[in-house]
């Protein structure tokens, strides 16, 4: 999954028809410090997110499983960030020769 925050809202009058009754919004993807990676983004929006939202998108094929019937899409909303705490990807690291299962 990919982070992003929504930003704006274009409007299409003549989409696919499977998009029908959807709303494509404007996302700028982010890292885990909550800073902006590349240039904004359009993405189809299936779970009511609005602008100023964060929220979890997902690319290519799964982007068109997120609509049924599938859609033509390539980027998606998928789910809206309610709260958000970040830890040091270090302190992940397993020492070497140790190993964990979760």
């Amino acid at each position: 999954m990919i982070l992003g925050q929504v930003i704006g809202q274009v409007i299409a009058t003549i989409k696919d028809e499977s998009m029908h009754g959807r709303k494509l919004l404007i996302t700028q993807l982010l890292n885990h410090k909550r800073e902006p990676i590349g240039r904004p983004q359009v993405a189809l929006e299936v779970v009511h997110a609005g602008i100023g939202d964060f929220v979890f998108l997902v690319r290519a094929r799964d982007a068109s499983f997120a609509v049924v019937p599938n859609a033509p899409a390539d980027l998606a909303i998928v789910g809206i960030i309610d709260h958000w705490d970040t830890i040091d990807p270090a302190s992940l690291e397993l020492p070497f020769g140790e190993t964990w299962f979760t």
